[in-house]
């Protein structure tokens, strides 16, 4: 288990309240920077899944990228909250203040620690695709609901993706997808609907190009 020194930052690494029953969206990312893209993604899930709540999880960093240009942590969900101003979604960076590393470790933590809440993760379309090189992604399977939304470009590959095929004796049909909160794990739906071109790596890139030489 590989784990992080831990990082506290008052008002940024605290966990969201909630309470018994809540059904609680889970979309993770390192949000370099935050953008339309993923706002979008936000209010479809919200909606779609009848959640109660959704918690951004600003990370410290995705072992599966280069982090060189990694913003701190501190701005990037000062930034999110910014965007994503919802009565009912809380931006928190609080995987730093407990060292994780993995989702699967964050997850495990949430629902062992809040057995009586409803956790759903969050994924784009772009993450089924490379679902199985996530560390212990089984395991991830098997102790939440997914919701994976489609992004553009992962259409074709999404849904054919190892993961998606390992997995697809647990899929749920997306008419039934306000239900998945409280269905028993494996379970994932795959949510079609409005689609963003942005991303963060080529929104970075452009601002590369714009300095000055």
């Amino acid at each position: 288990m590989t784990l992080r020194h831990p990082l506290h930052i008052p008002g940024i690494t605290e966990l969201p309240p909630s309470g018994t029953g809540m059904r609680i969206g889970l979309f993770g990312g390192s949000f370099n920077p935050i953008h339309q893209g993923h706002r979008l993604v936000v209010e479809e899930t919200l909606r779609r899944l009848d959640l109660d709540a959704i918690w951004v999880l600003v990370t410290p960093g995705n072992p599966l990228k280069d982090n060189h240009d990694l913003a701190p942590l501190a701005d990037r969900v000062t930034a999110a909250r910014e965007l994503l101003d919802h009565p009912r979604v809380r931006v928190t960076g609080f995987e730093a203040a407990h060292g994780f590393t993995y989702s699967w470790q964050t997850i495990r933590f949430l629902t062992s620690s809040m057995p009586d809440r409803h956790f759903v993760w969050i994924m784009g379309a772009d993450n089924l695709v490379n679902f199985s090189r996530w560390e212990r992604w089984r395991d991830i399977a098997a102790m939440v609901p997914l919701a994976v939304y489609v992004r553009p470009g992962s259409g074709r590959l999404a849904p054919v993706s190892m993961a998606a095929s390992a997995l697809a004796q647990w899929r749920v049909d997306e008419d039934d997808a306000t239900t998945l909160a409280r269905l028993p794990a494996p379970a994932w739906v795959y949510l079609h609907g409005r689609q963003s071109p942005l991303s963060s790596s080529a929104i970075r890139a452009r601002r590369q190009d714009v300095k000055p030489k």
